[in-house]
């Protein structure tokens, strides 16, 4: 089994060395967009989902340079996947950004790593945010049919009711291993040990299930020979969430949980619709793989965003 995982030390030392030659690669961005071989409806494709603005709109009172953002803002995850490409265009020009898990949309576009699926949202501007975070994919060696026939999932079920709800409905289930790890460990039955990534792909069924946006397992469960297993998603990240369709990419289960027993025994006894489904979810996963390629597309997001200032 093996998990590309992101190592933080060597992201951090990358990021930073990105920081201190900043300088030498302003309004350079064209260079950046030249000779491309991609395909060009492809790539408009994704960079119009992620950027929805279709008119011109004043620049607001609030905006920043993109100076002031280098000099001043916090250097962590966020500020390090923006300006690694925001350093390739014209200094002066102004952003205006919302960080952290967002689930409003903001008054003026601004740069978000997430955004609400459903409603007017074209003023959260989709940008791959917190990757070291987020973006890790394995490389699953066991087959479906190999696995437990279990639903597992492991996380934080603090201040998130809804995650509480199916913790208290399914924790005592024998096809079933969900569990809090949050720490400080908390009185409850449903309080468990972590179990590694590598542990809960033994599993057949991984339980995916959004936190205060979206849910950080689903890229690493898409990328696996396991199936995911999600209510109704509500939010979306560069992932593009808001794309995969139910019982396609990943198996929809009832926000009251009463079909979680029902979908694990079909697809237990019908491994052949699950493969499918795997096959789907690693041809979704695959786009977020070129990593040239999601370069180009995130200087294009930007670039719009400010084609469509005044």
């Amino acid at each position: 089994m093996k998990i590309l995982k992101n190592n933080k030390l060597t992201y951090y030392i990358k990021n930073y060395f990105i920081f201190f030659i900043a300088k030498f690669h302003k309004d350079t961005v064209s260079r950046k967009l030249q000779n491309n071989t991609y395909d060009t409806t492809y790539i408009n494709y994704r960079v119009n989902y992620y950027n929805k603005l279709l008119q011109k709109q004043e620049i607001d009172n609030s905006a920043e340079s993109i100076e002031h953002f280098y000099k001043t803002h916090k250097k962590n995850a966020y500020y390090f996947d923006s300006i690694i490409h925001l350093i390739y265009f014209n200094w002066h020009k102004k952003i205006n950004y919302v960080f952290g898990d967002v689930t409003h949309v903001p008054k003026v576009p601004s740069f978000v790593k997430s955004r609400p699926i459903s409603g007017d949202n074209k003023n959260s501007i989709l940008l791959k945010l917190d990757k070291v975070r987020h973006y890790f994919f394995v490389n699953d060696k066991k087959k479906f049919v190999d696995k437990k026939n279990i639903l597992v999932w492991r996380g934080d079920a603090r201040r998130k009711p809804h995650r509480l709800r199916f913790l208290k409905k399914l924790y005592m289930h024998p096809l079933c291993d969900v569990g809090q790890t949050h720490k400080p460990i908390e009185d409850v039955p449903w309080q468990k040990g972590k179990l590694s990534i590598a542990e809960q792909l033994d599993c057949k069924f991984i339980l995916c299930v959004e936190g205060y946006d979206v849910a950080t397992n689903l890229k690493w469960t898409m990328s696996s020979n396991s199936l995911a297993f999600s209510y109704k998603m509500k939010y979306e990240t560069w992932f593009m969430e808001g794309e995969l369709i139910p019982n396609h990419h990943f198996v929809l289960i009832k926000d009251d949980l009463s079909d979680v027993e029902e979908k694990m025994a079909y697809y237990t006894k019908n491994p052949k619709e699950a493969l499918k489904i795997i096959k789907n979810a690693k041809e979704h996963v695959r786009q977020f793989q070129n990593k040239k390629r999601e370069r180009y597309i995130s200087f294009l997001t930007i670039q719009k965003y400010f084609d469509m200032q005044k």
